[in-house]
């Protein structure tokens, strides 16, 4: 079983520069304190309906392939998963209840993966157990020769 943390690429690099500044030990802080701010500032932002990017897991066996994303607080009935044109698309909406003088806050996770096609879109099937969503993808029997033994009489 392998466990794999997806993550989105990050499209900004210091690289444009050939030669020396190419190898410097420095080359990556841009783009770690981008996604840092990005990160910390983007629950800042949106306090009444912000969308978040949720960060997921993916594990394959012989026989599936699993999504695995982590929802605390979430309800069962704001969570929503469809396929549609080959992407699997994960969305949630948890509400946080008014306190005394603030108005009710909710916020929007979202995020879609694109399938292969060893995955059999019509056996997809979600679990929804202690804040943990499990989505399996099943994968497709691959046609292997079969062995037909010959009588002799």
């Amino acid at each position: 079983m392998r466990l794999v943390r997806y993550s989105s690429p990050s499209s900004r690099s210091l690289t444009p520069f050939s030669g020396r500044f190419a190898s410097s030990p420095w080359s990556g802080l841009e783009t770690e304190i981008d996604r840092l701010f990005t990160a910390s500032l983007g629950e800042l932002a949106g306090a009444a309906a912000s969308t978040a990017r949720v960060p997921v897991d993916l594990y394959e066996d012989k026989a599936n392939t699993y999504v695995r994303v982590e929802l605390p607080g979430v309800s069962r009935d704001d969570i929503s998963v469809e396929v549609v044109d080959g992407f699997l698309s994960i969305g949630a909406t948890r509400k946080t209840p008014a306190a005394e003088g603030q108005a009710e806050q909710s916020f929007a996770f979202n995020r879609s993966l694109r399938l292969n096609d060893e995955v059999q879109t019509d056996k997809i099937a979600a679990v929804y157990e202690n804040g943990v969503l499990t989505v399996t993808l099943p994968k497709r029997e691959v046609a292997a020769p079969k062995k037909i033994t010959v009588a002799v009489q």
